[in-house]
Protein backbone atom coordinates (compact mmCIF):
# COMPACT_ATOMS: atom_id res chain seq x y z
CA UNK A 1 0.00 0.00 0.00
CA UNK A 2 1.10 3.54 -0.83
CA UNK A 3 -1.62 5.45 1.14
CA UNK A 4 -2.77 7.29 -2.30
CA UNK A 5 -6.68 7.12 -1.37
CA UNK A 6 -7.96 6.30 -4.86
CA UNK A 7 -11.40 5.99 -4.56
CA UNK A 8 -13.42 8.69 -1.74
CA UNK A 9 -16.78 7.77 -1.05
CA UNK A 10 -18.32 10.33 1.37
CA UNK A 11 -21.55 10.75 3.49
CA UNK A 12 -23.53 8.36 0.71
CA UNK A 13 -27.33 7.96 1.13
CA UNK A 14 -29.87 6.12 -1.15
CA UNK A 15 -33.41 6.21 -0.56
CA UNK A 16 -36.09 4.44 -2.52
CA UNK A 17 -39.38 5.32 -2.61
CA UNK A 18 -42.33 3.44 -2.79
CA UNK A 19 -46.00 4.18 -2.94
CA UNK A 20 -45.98 2.70 1.00
CA UNK A 21 -42.70 3.80 2.68
CA UNK A 22 -39.80 5.08 2.35
CA UNK A 23 -36.54 3.07 1.73
CA UNK A 24 -33.17 3.92 3.12
CA UNK A 25 -31.11 1.54 2.27
CA UNK A 26 -27.33 3.33 2.62
CA UNK A 27 -27.55 6.05 5.37
CA UNK A 28 -24.79 8.70 5.22
CA UNK A 29 -22.02 6.06 4.66
CA UNK A 30 -18.01 6.54 3.86
CA UNK A 31 -15.51 4.54 2.43
CA UNK A 32 -12.21 5.31 1.56
CA UNK A 33 -9.92 2.90 -0.63
CA UNK A 34 -6.50 3.09 -0.74
CA UNK A 35 -4.16 2.17 -3.92
CA UNK A 36 -3.74 -1.34 -4.60
CA UNK A 37 -6.18 -2.28 -1.60
CA UNK A 38 -8.21 -5.43 -2.13
CA UNK A 39 -11.73 -4.41 0.02
CA UNK A 40 -14.16 -7.30 0.43
CA UNK A 41 -18.11 -5.85 0.79
CA UNK A 42 -20.35 -8.31 2.80
CA UNK A 43 -23.73 -8.41 4.36
CA UNK A 44 -27.35 -10.06 3.93
CA UNK A 45 -29.27 -10.01 0.25
CA UNK A 46 -30.82 -6.33 0.54
CA UNK A 47 -28.50 -4.51 2.61
CA UNK A 48 -27.04 -2.27 -0.05
CA UNK A 49 -23.85 -3.87 -0.70
CA UNK A 50 -24.73 -4.22 -4.42
CA UNK A 51 -26.27 -0.64 -4.63
CA UNK A 52 -23.08 0.93 -3.42
CA UNK A 53 -20.94 -0.98 -6.04
CA UNK A 54 -23.78 0.27 -8.58
CA UNK A 55 -23.24 3.85 -7.13
CA UNK A 56 -19.62 3.63 -7.47
CA UNK A 57 -19.91 2.40 -11.28
CA UNK A 58 -22.18 5.04 -12.04
CA UNK A 59 -24.88 2.51 -13.19
CA UNK A 60 -27.02 4.46 -10.07
CA UNK A 61 -27.22 7.40 -9.02
CA UNK A 62 -26.90 8.51 -5.26
CA UNK A 63 -29.59 10.51 -3.20
CA UNK A 64 -27.16 11.83 -1.81
CA UNK A 65 -23.10 12.49 -1.09
CA UNK A 66 -20.33 12.62 -2.95
CA UNK A 67 -17.98 9.40 -5.37
CA UNK A 68 -15.07 10.25 -6.26
CA UNK A 69 -12.33 7.81 -8.33
CA UNK A 70 -8.95 9.51 -8.64
CA UNK A 71 -10.06 12.62 -9.69
CA UNK A 72 -13.08 11.60 -11.50
CA UNK A 73 -16.06 12.96 -9.27
CA UNK A 74 -18.37 10.54 -9.94
CA UNK A 75 -22.10 12.33 -9.81
CA UNK A 76 -21.33 15.45 -11.65
CA UNK A 77 -20.74 13.99 -14.89
CA UNK A 78 -23.05 14.18 -18.12
CA UNK A 79 -23.39 10.86 -19.37
CA UNK A 80 -20.94 11.16 -22.17
CA UNK A 81 -17.74 11.24 -19.07
CA UNK A 82 -19.94 8.62 -17.62
CA UNK A 83 -19.12 6.29 -20.44
CA UNK A 84 -15.75 7.13 -20.99
CA UNK A 85 -15.11 6.26 -16.78
CA UNK A 86 -17.18 2.82 -16.95
CA UNK A 87 -14.95 2.24 -19.97
CA UNK A 88 -11.78 3.69 -19.32
CA UNK A 89 -11.58 3.66 -15.29
CA UNK A 90 -13.00 0.93 -13.93
CA UNK A 91 -13.13 -2.72 -15.00
CA UNK A 92 -17.03 -4.82 -14.33
CA UNK A 93 -17.33 -7.99 -13.19
CA UNK A 94 -20.65 -9.17 -12.69
CA UNK A 95 -22.89 -12.42 -11.19
CA UNK A 96 -23.44 -13.20 -14.62
CA UNK A 97 -20.90 -13.06 -17.63
CA UNK A 98 -23.04 -11.08 -19.96
CA UNK A 99 -20.87 -12.53 -22.96
CA UNK A 100 -22.41 -11.41 -26.27
CA UNK A 101 -22.89 -15.08 -27.55
CA UNK A 102 -22.38 -14.56 -31.11
CA UNK A 103 -18.65 -13.51 -30.98
CA UNK A 104 -15.73 -16.22 -29.38
CA UNK A 105 -13.74 -15.93 -26.40
CA UNK A 106 -11.35 -13.36 -28.03
CA UNK A 107 -13.69 -11.08 -29.38
CA UNK A 108 -15.58 -10.60 -26.28
CA UNK A 109 -12.54 -9.85 -24.16
CA UNK A 110 -11.22 -7.33 -27.03
CA UNK A 111 -14.55 -5.77 -27.26
CA UNK A 112 -14.04 -2.97 -24.45
CA UNK A 113 -10.44 -2.06 -26.36
CA UNK A 114 -12.31 -1.49 -29.12
CA UNK A 115 -14.83 0.62 -27.75
CA UNK A 116 -12.22 2.42 -26.16
CA UNK A 117 -10.67 2.78 -29.55
CA UNK A 118 -7.90 0.39 -29.64
CA UNK A 119 -6.61 -0.94 -33.02
CA UNK A 120 -7.95 -4.64 -33.38
CA UNK A 121 -4.62 -5.61 -33.92
CA UNK A 122 -2.99 -4.90 -30.48
CA UNK A 123 -7.02 -5.80 -28.84
CA UNK A 124 -7.12 -9.16 -30.05
CA UNK A 125 -2.77 -9.35 -28.88
CA UNK A 126 -3.78 -7.98 -25.37
CA UNK A 127 -7.22 -9.94 -25.36
CA UNK A 128 -5.13 -13.32 -26.25
CA UNK A 129 -2.61 -12.25 -22.90
CA UNK A 130 -5.09 -11.97 -21.01
CA UNK A 131 -6.91 -15.32 -21.77
CA UNK A 132 -3.85 -16.99 -20.95
CA UNK A 133 -2.91 -15.33 -17.60
CA UNK A 134 -6.48 -16.66 -17.08
CA UNK A 135 -5.90 -20.50 -18.36
CA UNK A 136 -8.17 -20.33 -21.05
CA UNK A 137 -5.14 -20.27 -24.25
CA UNK A 138 -6.94 -23.73 -25.45
CA UNK A 139 -10.27 -21.87 -25.41
CA UNK A 140 -9.67 -18.53 -27.54
CA UNK A 141 -12.04 -19.41 -30.63
CA UNK A 142 -14.86 -21.37 -28.44
CA UNK A 143 -18.30 -19.57 -28.59
CA UNK A 144 -19.99 -18.52 -24.72
CA UNK A 145 -22.18 -21.62 -25.05
CA UNK A 146 -19.17 -23.77 -25.72
CA UNK A 147 -17.77 -22.42 -22.49
CA UNK A 148 -18.41 -24.32 -19.14
CA UNK A 149 -19.78 -21.82 -16.57
CA UNK A 150 -16.37 -21.25 -14.84
CA UNK A 151 -14.67 -20.43 -18.09
CA UNK A 152 -17.33 -17.86 -18.97
CA UNK A 153 -16.39 -16.19 -15.98
CA UNK A 154 -12.64 -16.56 -16.11
CA UNK A 155 -13.34 -14.33 -19.76
CA UNK A 156 -15.34 -11.74 -18.10
CA UNK A 157 -12.86 -11.58 -15.70
CA UNK A 158 -10.21 -11.14 -18.51
CA UNK A 159 -12.13 -8.85 -20.18
CA UNK A 160 -12.74 -5.96 -17.12
CA UNK A 161 -8.85 -5.60 -17.06
CA UNK A 162 -8.34 -5.28 -21.21
CA UNK A 163 -8.32 -0.82 -20.84
CA UNK A 164 -6.11 -1.06 -17.82
CA UNK A 165 -8.65 0.06 -15.41
CA UNK A 166 -7.59 1.67 -12.30
CA UNK A 167 -10.52 0.26 -10.34
CA UNK A 168 -12.26 -3.25 -10.14
CA UNK A 169 -15.44 -3.35 -9.57
CA UNK A 170 -16.81 -7.23 -8.85
CA UNK A 171 -20.51 -7.71 -7.88
CA UNK A 172 -20.77 -11.50 -6.35
CA UNK A 173 -18.41 -12.35 -9.61
CA UNK A 174 -18.50 -15.95 -8.56
CA UNK A 175 -22.74 -16.44 -7.16
CA UNK A 176 -23.37 -18.26 -9.71
CA UNK A 177 -20.73 -21.00 -9.69
CA UNK A 178 -20.99 -24.32 -7.66
CA UNK A 179 -17.93 -24.42 -4.70
CA UNK A 180 -14.79 -26.01 -7.06
CA UNK A 181 -15.53 -22.78 -9.82
CA UNK A 182 -16.07 -20.54 -7.32
CA UNK A 183 -12.66 -21.22 -5.78
CA UNK A 184 -10.93 -21.19 -8.84
CA UNK A 185 -12.56 -17.58 -10.44
CA UNK A 186 -12.24 -16.04 -7.12
CA UNK A 187 -8.73 -17.20 -6.60
CA UNK A 188 -7.73 -16.35 -9.99
CA UNK A 189 -9.77 -12.70 -9.78
CA UNK A 190 -7.39 -12.18 -6.70
CA UNK A 191 -4.48 -13.50 -8.42
CA UNK A 192 -4.42 -11.14 -11.28
CA UNK A 193 -5.56 -8.30 -9.27
CA UNK A 194 -2.27 -8.79 -7.20
CA UNK A 195 -0.50 -9.22 -10.54
CA UNK A 196 -1.35 -5.82 -12.46
CA UNK A 197 -1.32 -4.10 -9.17
CA UNK A 198 -5.17 -2.91 -9.51
CA UNK A 199 -7.52 -2.19 -6.33
CA UNK A 200 -10.38 -3.88 -6.29
CA UNK A 201 -13.83 -3.73 -4.83
CA UNK A 202 -15.79 -7.11 -4.53
CA UNK A 203 -19.44 -7.88 -2.83
CA UNK A 204 -19.95 -11.36 -2.24
CA UNK A 205 -21.94 -13.65 0.12
CA UNK A 206 -19.09 -16.16 -0.01
CA UNK A 207 -17.09 -15.69 3.19
CA UNK A 208 -14.44 -17.74 1.97
CA UNK A 209 -13.94 -15.26 -0.80
CA UNK A 210 -13.86 -12.52 1.68
CA UNK A 211 -11.04 -13.92 3.49
CA UNK A 212 -8.99 -13.02 0.51
CA UNK A 213 -9.25 -9.18 0.78
CA UNK A 214 -6.86 -7.05 2.60
CA UNK A 215 -9.73 -5.21 4.14
CA UNK A 216 -13.41 -6.67 5.11
CA UNK A 217 -16.81 -4.89 5.39
CA UNK A 218 -19.94 -5.75 6.21
CA UNK A 219 -23.01 -3.87 5.16
CA UNK A 220 -25.56 -3.26 8.55
CA UNK A 221 -28.30 -0.72 8.83
CA UNK A 222 -26.94 1.15 5.56
CA UNK A 223 -23.20 1.33 7.15
CA UNK A 224 -20.44 0.13 6.80
CA UNK A 225 -18.67 -2.28 9.72
CA UNK A 226 -14.30 -3.26 9.17
CA UNK A 227 -14.69 -7.44 10.24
Amino acid sequence: MNNEILVKVENLSKIYNTESEQLEILKNLSLYVEKGTKVVITGKSGSGKSTLLNIIGALDSSSSGSVKVGNFVVNTQNEDKLTYYRTNVLGLIFQFHYLLKDFNAVENVAMSALIAGVSKRKAMEKAKALLCDAGLEQRFYHFPSQLSGGERQRVAVARALINNPELILADEPTGNLDPANAQNVGNLLFSLVERYKKTLILVTHDMKLAQNGDVVYSIKNGNLIAL
